[in-house]
């Protein structure tokens, strides 16, 4: 198993095409370990959009942060009722797919869990994708698409992986 300490990703283990180690990022007011993902070849190499996305989000981890936690709260307050009415009863709506009235309330349903950093595609985009678990859908979770550290997208996790 390839292993490697860069400079600005730090400890990495080369696992499934994609060197994976950890982060942290602070969403929902908790600080939160997660997964780290950099999408390269099994050589390490990580190109210089790849290290500007990372860097620029760190930078600006608050408004990125801010601006994905308002549109996951849109996208859960759009779709929360189909989700509470594919579980049936009542008890289990409220457990999995509960009514919530703020975005401090998605805390108790969302969780993040991996940050992937993108390889570049020809358009140049520096593109992240963030993973996270969420309590209606086990199977499928939740992506956060941010490209050019703007939030693209929010829905199934497959618009980022």
């Amino acid at each position: 198993m390839a292993m490697i300490n860069d400079d600005l990703f730090g400890k990495l283990e080369y696992k499934n095409n994609f060197w994976r180690g950890e982060t942290t990022i602070r969403m929902f007011d908790l600080e939160k370990e997660i997964l780290l993902s950099v999408d390269a070849h099994e050589n390490a190499d990580f190109s210089n959009v790849q290290r500007e996305a990372f860097i620029n989000f760190n930078q600006d981890m608050k408004n990125i942060i801010n601006e994905a936690e308002k549109k996951v709260y849109d996208y859960y307050i759009e779709n929360y009722e189909e989700y509470r009415e594919m579980l049936g009863n009542e008890s289990e709506a409220d457990k999995f797919a509960p009514k919530i009235d703020s975005i401090s309330d998605l805390k108790r349903i969302v969780k993040p869990v991996e940050l992937i950093v993108r390889r570049v595609r020809k358009n140049g985009k520096r593109r992240l994708g963030l993973l996270c678990d969420v309590s209606w859908d086990i199977d499928n979770g939740m992506g956060i698409k941010i490209e050019d550290e703007m939030v693209e997208e929010v829905g199934y996790q497959d618009i980022v992986l």
